[in-house]
């Protein structure tokens, strides 16, 4: 499905050019910003998405680098690693390395641009094997966080095993404990859902923020929050599953010091 915006910003462009002839010759450059600047994040709205259509907005050629006006890949952020997958046009297939963010932008690394042009068509396919695992893990971090009522100063999410750190000067975390309470909260099977609010409100309740070091995301002063049940409920823009049972069960790895203040709580998923 292609985004509405491109069907709005079309209309814009004709009727402005009906208006001004004189623009016709920029009808394209004008379409191109506006399409750029409303980017659609499609994973907010449907993490599940395995399969998208879009068009090429941007091409890096010295890079590899693509950009496209709306996208399922995820792009590296908050922990989470950026998606891979592959782009297709009509006998082209390119594989995206990774997914990043520059400018507030998500741009594809791709490994060879072959013919490709802007405003060409494509049909974008995420690794749906790796980004579900990365689902799962982040959603299970949620838990974890639930459970320790301690400030977070780092976190990575992986395919193997991810951690969160934690300011534990007391060393207060017991990893049996934690597993046993954790593996609860995932068969009470919780729903997962997101929310948006003002950036506003937050200041009002600076306890929705867990990590010390590092600000949400916002995005025209808005900002996303992931609730989980009556449990937990936090800024995020990655992605979750919709339900913690899909976590499957969990087992706390090494709990490592990490420093004086710190403690590396590190986590596994069973398959």
């Amino acid at each position: 499905m292609i985004n509405n915006n491109y069907i709005i910003y079309k209309i814009i462009c004709s009727t402005f050019v009906l208006i001004y002839p004189e623009w016709e010759k920029s009808q394209y450059n004008i379409f191109k910003i506006l399409l750029k600047k409303a980017m659609t994040k499609l994973f907010d709205d449907d993490a599940y998405l395995k399969e998208f259509k879009s068009k090429i907005t941007g091409i890096i050629k010295e890079d590899n680098r693509i950009e496209l006006g709306q996208t399922a890949f995820y792009a590296k952020s908050g922990g989470q690693p950026g998606d891979i997958g592959t782009i297709e046009t009509e006998g082209t297939k390119i594989q995206v390395l990774d997914t990043i963010k520059e400018n507030n932008k998500i741009i594809n690394i791709v490994d060879d641009l072959k013919n490709l042009e802007e405003n060409v068509g494509i049909i974008g396919k995420i690794n749906w094997d790796l980004r579900y695992k990365h689902m799962r893990m982040h959603t299970a971090l949620h838990l974890l966080c639930s459970i320790v009522p301690l400030g977070v100063t780092g976190g990575q999410i992986g395919y193997e095993k991810s951690r969160l750190d934690f300011n534990d000067p007391d060393k207060q975390i017991n990893k049996e404990e934690l597993e046993e309470k954790i593996n609860l909260l995932v068969e009470d099977n919780h729903t997962v859902t997101s929310e948006v609010i003002e950036s506003s409100i937050l200041e009002e309740k600076p306890e929705l923020v867990r990590t010390m070091s590092v600000k949400p995301p916002q995005v025209d002063g808005k900002i996303r929050l992931i609730r989980i049940g009556d449990i937990d409920l936090q800024p995020c823009g990655g992605t979750h599953v919709k339900s913690t049972n899909e976590i499957g069960k969990i087992q706390i790895g090494k709990i490592e010091n990490k420093g004086k203040m710190n403690r590396r709580v590190n986590l596994l998923l069973s398959s």
